[in-house]
């Protein structure tokens, strides 16, 4: 069965950019741009794992991932965080409560490393 993908990403060019590479191997994509519209997808359409951004208009990433696991199907959701922000960046600090599964710094991960921790997270879910 095909996964899908929900990348959650207010730069229009960068999440054109992360379909198209995902669309190429094969995933069904969805996407927001922005946290508020990216938790209304996620409730409905719940995605094999979301790609989210940190910093974005009406709901930022961490909003929506901290209301996200307050869903019960959400509770366990993969998400993979893809930001320019360090980890030691105070507005972070809510990583460790609400459970990513990954955390991406953009400028330091290709296409190619997206690509695999999206696989591995998918594995991941797989076994458990």
């Amino acid at each position: 069965m095909t996964k899908k993908i929900l990348i959650v990403e207010d730069d229009e060019l960068q999440r054109s950019i992360l379909r198209n590479n995902l669309s190429q191997k094969g995933f069904i994509t969805l996407e927001a741009a922005d946290g508020a519209d990216g938790l209304d997808i996620a409730l409905h359409q719940h995605p094999d794992v979301i790609l989210t951004d940190v910093r974005m208009p009406n709901l930022d990433g961490m909003a929506m991932i901290h209301k996200l696991r307050q869903d019960d199907w959400g509770k366990k959701a993969s998400i993979i965080i893809l930001t320019n922000y360090d980890n030691t960046d105070e507005q972070l600090a809510q990583i460790v409560v609400d459970h990513p599964s990954y955390y991406l710094i953009k400028v330091n991960n290709s296409l190619e490393d997206i690509s695999e921790k999206i696989q591995a997270v998918l594995e991941n879910a797989e076994i458990n």
